[in-house]
């Protein structure tokens, strides 16, 4: 029999706490691992307790202190160790702070081995709720609030906090969030996710009870999604969807890249650029800090650039211009074979252009 999991995953220490003592106490029969990594000294420490207190305490030196080190050298192996024990109901994983669950998700649902000892029933993100619309749309990077994973961790706050909503199953906030944080919370979330607003309201026993559905998360997250955006209204929040089956011109994406990505919103999606017509670029920022990316090849896939930006009061009004100013004319698509370089612009993003005449 499988032991269910709940993945426990957010940007704010208390938040994440309040969540997990809320959950452990309304399963009494559960037992929560919480891992936490200690940047300054690269240690990764490991608190597994349930109901008679503390079982175990540990701290392992890591030779990088990071979230993959982290999962893979101490995260997963424990699940299984405290799955195969058959001692408790149901296993509350407390993530490192700005580890996202679907790291974990991906290394149960490719190794059979495990798959036979442990279930994920549910991905959490535990929000701040006062904080919600700073810590998803600010410019704060992880390392400025003193939850940064290694010392080279430049990541962005909002970038990695939206994503865990995205993510995640259930999104809980503790204590009250305004209404514009709530409606963020809403916009970004994945379609049919469980939002909780107020820790006490969380509903332990349905969570343990649930299954998490890998495909329907990686369906609204990948960078080329085709799942369609809900048609909702808002009061406080806008959200625009920027597609085109044409590409990117290199120079003006590369001169004007803050008309998109920079701002108080999210923004996520897909592009390609002619000098790179074989690859999926990813496009992934909020408040300001934009990460791009090589994502997987096209394949088969007729290549789109396809942007969702949502955020929060009125939003820019030249966001479509600034778009379209971006993608290449028609005699520039037309062009063909003339975007054969040996640079464009982008090397120190996505590496060496590999398609050189």
């Amino acid at each position: 029999m499988r032991t269910p999991v709940v993945l426990l995953t957010g940007v704010d220490r208390e938040a994440m706490t309040a969540t997990m003592v809320g959950l452990q106490f309304d399963l009494p029969s559960a037992v929560a691992v919480r891992h936490h990594i200690d940047v300054g000294r690269s240690v990764l420490q490991r608190i597994v307790s349930d109901v008679t207190g503390v079982v175990e305490q540990v701290e392992i030196d890591l030779e990088h202190a990071c979230v993959s080190c982290a999962i893979r050298e101490d995260v997963v192996p424990t699940l299984e160790r405290l799955a195969r024990s058959g001692r408790w109901s149901t296993i509350l994983a407390h993530l490192p702070v700005g580890a996202e669950a679907r790291q974990v998700c991906n290394v149960l649902a490719g190794d059979t081995r495990l798959a036979r000892h442990l279930r994920v029933c549910g991905v959490v993100a535990a929000l701040d709720g006062p904080g919600v619309v700073e810590d998803l749309l600010g410019d704060d990077l992880l390392a400025e609030r003193g939850v940064h994973s290694s010392e080279d961790d430049r990541r962005g706050l909002g970038e990695v906090a939206a994503a865990m909503v995205e993510y995640a199953d259930v999104v809980v906030t503790d204590g009250p969030a305004e209404p514009a944080g709530l409606e963020l919370v809403a916009a970004l979330a994945l379609p049919g996710a469980t939002l909780v607003s107020g820790v006490e309201h969380l509903d332990a026993a349905a969570l343990a009870s649930s299954r998490h559905v890998p495909g329907r998360t990686d369906a609204w997250t990948a960078p080329v999604s085709l799942t369609p955006l809900p048609h909702t209204e808002w009061k406080h929040v806008w959200r625009r969807e920027l597609v085109s089956p044409l590409a990117f011109h290199p120079d003006r994406l590369l001169d004007d890249l803050e008309r998109l990505g920079g701002g108080r919103h999210r923004s996520r999606g897909c592009f390609w650029l002619p000098t790179r017509p074989d690859r999926v670029l990813v496009w992934d920022g909020a408040g300001g800090q934009l990460s791009i990316g090589n994502g997987d090849l096209w394949g088969t896939r007729p290549p789109m650039t396809r942007l969702v930006l949502t955020g929060v009061g009125t939003p820019p009004g030249d966001l479509a211009d600034a778009f379209e100013a971006m993608l290449l004319t028609p005699d520039e698509a037309a062009a063909g074979g003339s975007w054969r370089t040996a640079e464009d612009g982008f090397e120190p993003w996505l590496g060496p252009v590999r398609r050189v005449a």
